[in-house]
């Protein structure tokens, strides 16, 4: 009897923990709308850790926590480009070093939020990750809409990583594999989060034409993201500007697309204002540099 009661002790004390476990988990996988809607940038990036590490110790108990892996798969890519990159980004004319060492951290957490995801994705349908690799339109079949936001995250942790990367061939010859994702995640619902999956396909036609790159594409894929966030989202103008814009070297029209990213008011559109906020402030450091990038740059020819 005494060892009874024992046993049932111990597996209520687990199952409360299990319980606690999953009620911190689903707290944190919906922090995610609270970090969008926030309109501080410097309290969300020192916010981020923490709550990424925690998503981590909570992955430590539960490895297979869909929610979760997605989470931290998000997480990590949000945090990577908002505050990392960006950073890396602004440090290149000042410390090369500590720009370099910025680049990597941004690249190092790109791949870690992209093995979150493809955990998930192997959750969701064993093997697909050596399939993605052989066969990526084929690998994709099985997934329907409801794997959308995976389809994205998986893909935009990846782009990015290869973004950084251009210089490494085992990245660079992922970009059909993260074609694949997009594409499926696009035919699956173009709308996904006001034409998100739009805008990382801006980046990813940016890509030279020697990686299979397009500029029409880009451009096409611009003016869908702005269709589809009714031109609310700032991210769109910035990233045509910053790659397409600069590799055609056409300084008015850079000029034209960071100032219509800036007249966008952030408050329009809650869940996308700190990431509006962190666009346009990129947007006017890209502004003031804009003989950086240009060699014929000349407002005033008269």
């Amino acid at each position: 009897m005494g060892l009874l009661v024992v046993l049932l002790l111990a597996a209520t004390g687990c199952s409360i923990r299990s319980l606690a476990v999953n009620a911190l988990a689903d707290s944190l996988v919906a922090s995610g709308d609270v970090f969008a809607s926030d309109d501080d940038p410097e309290l969300v990036r020192d916010a981020i850790p923490f709550a990424l590490k925690t998503i981590e110790a909570l992955l430590q108990e539960k490895p297979d926590h869909s929610d979760l892996l997605l989470a931290a798969c998000r997480g990590f890519t949000q945090y990577s480009y908002a505050f990392v990159e960006t950073e890396a980004e602004r440090l290149e004319e000042l410390d090369f070093d500590a720009s370099e060492h910025q680049y990597q951290r941004a690249l190092s957490l790109y791949l870690r939020g992209f093995d979150y995801c493809l955990h998930a994705m192997e959750l969701r349908s064993a093997g697909v990750g050596e399939r993605l690799m052989q066969s990526p339109e084929e690998s994709m079949r099985s997934f329907n809409a409801s794997d959308v936001p995976l389809l994205f995250w998986t893909g935009a942790s990846w782009g990015g990583a290869i973004a950084i990367g251009q210089d490494r061939p085992d990245l660079v010859a992922d970009v059909p594999a993260v074609r694949a994702l997009m594409d499926r995640a696009l035919a699956l619902d173009e709308t996904y989060d006001r034409g998100a999956i739009h805008g990382v396909l801006i980046a990813l036609e940016a890509l030279p034409e020697a990686m299979g790159g397009s500029s029409k594409r880009a451009r096409h894929h611009f003016q869908r993201a702005v269709e589809l966030s009714q031109g609310l989202s700032v991210g769109p103008y910035v990233t045509l500007a910053s790659t397409v814009v600069v590799a055609e070297q056409d300084w008015q029209e850079f000029q034209d697309l960071l100032e219509s990213a800036l007249a966008i008011d952030p408050d329009a559109a809650p869940s996308l204002r700190l990431a509006n906020i962190i666009d346009q402030q990129r947007a006017r450091w890209l502004l003031d540099r804009i003989d950086h990038y240009f060699l014929d740059y000349d407002p005033d020819p008269g």
